[in-house]
This record gives C-alpha cells, sequence and structure tokens, in this order.
C-alpha cells in the first residue's frame, strides 16, 4: 500500500466495501459463545486492457472458507450444472417471448457463518460492535 498507486487501491477498497455493505452482504454481530470465526483476506488485482495497460484497480473481500470441516461446519455441497444446449434453449426462448434473463451468483445459507471484521470496515459501522 506504501507504492506509488496506494490511491488507488485505497479507492479500490472503499468501492469493495461500499458494494458490500450496498448489497447487504453480510451483518456485523457479537460473536455467539463456542462459535469459531472464520478469517477473510483481501485480493488485489490489476485489470488490463487489450494493449497491456492498467484499466482498473480491483479489490475482493473473500472469507477462508478453507477452514470450514465436513459434518461439523457444513454438511453438504451443490453445484448445479446446466448443460449448454439448455442455456442455449432458455435464451431463444426469452428472445422468442421478449423475456428478460436474470442470474444470482449468491444463493442462500442454511447454516450461519461468521468471519472476522476486516480491521478497516470499522471506518464505515460505527455504531454497531463485532468481536474480532
Amino acid at each position: 500500500m506504501k507504492s506509488r498507486k496506494a490511491a488507488f487501491w485505497k479507492e479500490a477498497i472503499n468501492d469493495e466495501k461500499d458494494s458490500i455493505m450496498a448489497n447487504n452482504t453480510w451483518v456485523l454481530v457479537d460473536l455467539p459463545p463456542g462459535c469459531k470465526p472464520l478469517g477473510s483476506k483481501w485480493i488485489f488485482k490489476k485489470k488490463r486492457r487489450v494493449d497491456g495497460t492498467i484499466d482498473k484497480f480491483k479489490t475482493r473481500l473473500v472469507i477462508q472458507g478453507f477452514r470450514q470441516k465436513h459434518g461439523i461446519d457444513y454438511f453438504d455441497t451443490y453445484a448445479p450444472v446446466a448443460r449448454i444446449s439448455t442455456i442455449r434453449l432458455l435464451i431463444a426462448l426469452a428472445s422468442i417471448h421478449n423475456l428478460i434473463i436474470t442470474a444470482s451468483l449468491n444463493g442462500d445459507l442454511d447454516e450461519e457463518i461468521y468471519m472476522k471484521n476486516p480491521k478497516d470496515l470499522w471506518c464505515l459501522v460505527k455504531s454497531i460492535k463485532c468481536e474480532n
């Protein structure tokens, strides 16, 4: 962050924070007794144009889900897969009937997952306390 481009990275982090809060991705709560929170990590990436110049700086806050244990923290995994012919049929039908197709990348979880609060999010939410 101490490079010449620190201002660009800070802006990218603020954009990600704004997106998280606007989409109600998660809520800051007190950690219940007996629960272990998962860690989080910032991913930094430079998006480049075709000619190789930097288009924009992109960050993502990800949870360290690899620390979960099967049978304790989660019980089932499910990854729906559609055949390409089914997707083409769906697009063709939507086109014929002037329908709009939307997709959701974030599914609803049955389990409660607790993540440690990244320290730099305190500037966003000052009225809610969260145990780290």
